[in-house]
């Protein structure tokens, strides 16, 4: 049996990650795209995953989403021409700036929550309640872990 076959057949963590990503988010942004968001990319979710409503700082979403600081800077700059977030200077340090989401962002925000909870909702009627939450439970452990390594 070839690699390509065994990967096909028992796929490694790597493999079921991205394809479980990729269709996540085809299937996100295109409902998305359906709900009055056609112009965001699955590049955006870098930032609007992670973005607080109250405002994030850019180092802060670097952190979260594992990109470096200039991608994030990019894909801000690319969201506040888009019209989903500004920059704002952080009262809490005004040195620094914070990313806060428009309404046109706090709206995709609040679409992308209930696509994605009926996404989820979806699997756990498939595979089963207990199954599906026994899933997310080990793939929270298996991704701390591997965000320790």
């Amino acid at each position: 049996m070839s690699r390509s076959q065994r990967k096909q057949e028992d796929p490694d963590l790597g493999v079921l990650s991205s394809r479980t990503l990729f269709s996540l988010q085809r299937e996100l942004f295109t409902k998305l795209g359906e709900q009055g968001h056609p112009d965001l990319r699955p590049r955006h979710g870098a930032v609007l995953a992670y973005l607080d409503v109250a405002g994030s700082r850019a180092t802060d979403l670097a952190t979260q989403s594992g990109q470096h600081k200039q991608v994030i800077g990019t894909l801000v700059d690319e969201l506040v021409a888009l019209g989903y977030v500004e920059r704002q200077p952080d009262p809490a340090d005004r040195r620094a700036k914070l990313i806060v989401p428009t309404e046109k962002g706090l709206d995709h925000m609040a679409k992308s929550d209930a696509i994605l909870a009926e996404m989820e909702a979806e699997h756990a009627k498939a595979v089963g309640e207990e199954a599906y939450a026994e899933f997310k439970r080990v793939f929270r452990l298996v991704a701390a872990r591997q965000a320790g390594s």
